[in-house]
């Protein structure tokens, strides 16, 4: 990669594959940049970049790199293996940029207490990283499986099919009301209906959408 390639990512602006920002302040909190991407359908994350995609650069980018790369390893869990690469675009001035791939050991967490390694795990949705719902982790867990997802077409199913004919998506807590079910039930049959690729699921901060596929 070259300061051509960084001008034309940048160009682009933050999306669900491109993420700036300005210097590796916050390590910490950059990791889930990473790990949403990792959850998701991978991205480029480069260190050196303005939010309005303008390139000042960084003086020290192996510092920013050290720090970043750290960071990884201690708040990721399954480990994230990320490699950077490190591109100048002046004599004393360079971008950061690390290339995440899909994960196939999703989904990957962000260790917020040590104690208990309890993580919260992120996925991309346009320019933003966000929480992933227990129905998204299921989704990205049993995706990693090469099983054939079985089940009955019922009353249930039913009721959703003939809503969806007729809206573009409905939510958990929607399905839920319509179809008479506890949240367990109305969950366990939307994450199975999206593994049968049936539906497809929206991920959101605040209630998934699950539209035909």
């Amino acid at each position: 990669m070259d300061f051509s390639d960084i001008k034309k990512l940048a160009s682009h602006g933050e999306s669900d594959t491109i993420e700036f920002k300005r210097k590796a302040a916050h390590p910490d909190k950059i990791v889930k940049e990473l790990v949403a991407f990792a959850n998701s359908k991978g991205g480029f994350l480069l260190v050196g970049v303005n939010d309005d995609g303008s390139i000042p650069g960084l003086k020290f980018p192996e510092d920013e790199a050290y720090a970043l790369d750290q960071a990884i390893v201690r708040y990721c869990k399954p480990p994230l293996r990320l490699e950077h690469e490190i591109v100048p675009i002046s004599d004393n001035r360079s971008v950061l940029v690390y290339n995440v791939k899909p994960s196939r050991k999703k989904p990957h967490y962000v260790i917020e207490n040590f104690d208990t390694r309890w993580g919260q795990a992120f996925v991309r949705v346009e320019d933003k990283s966000i929480k992933a719902s227990k129905e998204v982790r299921e989704i990205l867990k049993r995706s990693n499986r090469k099983k054939d997802i079985k089940f009955n077409f019922g009353e249930k199913e039913r009721l959703l099919i003939d809503y969806l004919d007729k809206h573009r998506y409905i939510t958990l807590p929607q399905f839920k009301e319509l179809a008479g079910l506890t949240t367990y039930m109305a969950s366990r049959t939307l994450v199975l209906l999206v593994l049968a690729n049936v539906l497809k699921i929206e991920p959101s901060d605040k209630n998934d959408k699950y539209m035909i596929k």
